[in-house]
Order: C-alpha cells, then structure tokens, then sequence
C-alpha cells in the first residue's frame, strides 16, 4: 500500500462557491477569490456612489480583515512592491497599521459609521437585512432605501476622509 507523503492543493475551481450557494447569492466571478455581489457593487452600479468611494470601501475592508483576522487576499495579477520577507515581528507592525488606519476611520466617523462599515463589506448584509436590524419600526421598503443613502453617503464621506489623510501625510512628508 503506497505511503501518501504530501497533499495536493485544490484548483480554484474546487474552492469556490458549492452549487447550492451559487443559488442562494449573485457573485462576482471577475475577480480572484469570488465574492459575494455586495451592497457596494449594487450603488456603484446605480450610480449612487463613484468609483473612489468604492475603492474606499475595499481599502478599508481590507484594512479590517488583516487586522482582526490576520490575513490578506491578493489579486492573480499582483506585483510585489518589494523582497521583503516578514518576520513575526514586523507581520504584527502591519496588522497595527492596518488597526490604526480602521481606528482613525471610527474616530474620524463615528460609531455609527464604522456599524454600517462592517455590516456592510465585513457581513455583507443586504440592504433589506441591515434596514430590519438598524430601523425594525420601519417598513422594510422604506428601511432598505434609507439605509442604501446612508451607506451610499458614508463611502463618499470615506474616500474623503482618505483624502484629507492623503494629503496630511504627503504635507507632513514634504516638510
């Protein structure tokens, strides 16, 4: 009887979503790993919110998941920006960064915004879903659409709020 020393990793196609969940959920198979279609994807496709807002969104996701959940995902298509190989050390320095670009967030916006953050790119919770949760006196009708302006206008008060960084640290790097 042979003696199996190894494992054979799973292709891409075995890791996605089972069939029965591809009937539950849209997905966006355009990018690696497929995702769920989430709130941000269905403003940014009514054109409620641009392009930098939603790029705001997916920065501040991944900010949160390397920081609480200690990984990150990279597109198939990445380049490495540099050689470095971390150690345990300079890993943790990373995810601290990552935490305290999420903790300016909370700060900047309140807790309020850093709830409807999470519901809506950690939980990914519909709109319907985060309407019952946040306005349960509320018909679900008008829950849905109030939530959907105020996370529309909280990704654009993000990517401002990355741009106002953006620029401190670029002022504080000039001087």
């Amino acid at each position: 009887m042979p003696v199996q020393t190894g494992f054979v990793a799973r292709t891409d196609e075995l890791n996605g979503p089972t069939a029965e969940r591809l009937q539950h959920s849209d997905f966006i198979t355009t990018s690696a790993p497929v995702r769920v279609l989430r709130t941000v994807q269905a403003l940014l496709h009514a054109g409620d919110i641009t392009q930098s807002a939603a790029d705001a969104g997916e920065r501040w996701y991944q900010n949160y998941v390397f920081g609480y959940c200690n990984y990150t995902e990279w597109p198939e298509n990445f380049q490495r920006v540099s050689l470095t190989r971390h150690d345990q050390v300079s890993w943790q320095l990373l995810r601290a960064q990552a935490m305290t670009r999420v903790t300016l967030v909370r700060e900047a916006l309140g807790l309020c915004a850093h709830q409807r953050l999470r519901m809506m790119l950690v939980d990914e919770l519909s709109f319907r879903a985060m309407g019952s949760a946040l306005f349960p006196a509320l018909s679900a009708s008008s829950a849905q659409r109030k939530v959907a302006a105020q996370c529309a206008l909280l990704l654009e008060q993000l990517e401002a709020f990355e741009e106002v960084q953006r620029k401190a640290t670029k002022e504080k790097n000039s001087n």
